[in-house]
């Protein structure tokens, strides 16, 4: 079961879970991030720090953003690797208190 990042990352690109996990499992899109779940290793280290708790096992992917499963193993095939933590996007801050962002999301 690999882990899945949800709608809440968004126009947001916290990185903070890039630097704490193991196997470098994060790929970078224009305006979120989404886990490879070929090289997730469910170690859970990511969940706890996401500031926007975009993060969840795939098993406990809230009502609503199962599509998101899918997503991350779509996109995670054609964006690239992140293995450090970089700076937030520019309104981030604004947008972590945004519901309803899957228009804002870039592929």
């Amino acid at each position: 079961m690999a882990y899945v990042v949800t709608e809440s990352c968004i126009k947001c690109k916290y990185t903070d879970c890039v630097d704490v996990c193991p196997v470098d499992c994060f790929r970078e899109g224009p305006n979120m991030l989404v886990i490879d779940p070929d090289e997730c290793i469910d170690c859970t280290l990511c969940v706890a720090e996401c500031p926007v708790e975009a993060i969840y096992a795939e098993d406990d992917v809230p009502d609503g953003q199962q599509d998101f499963i899918k997503l991350n193993a779509e996109l995670a095939k054609s964006w690239k690797p992140l293995i450090e933590k970089k700076d937030e996007l520019p309104d981030a801050d604004a947008f972590s208190k945004v519901k309803d962002k899957r228009q804002y999301l870039e592929r």
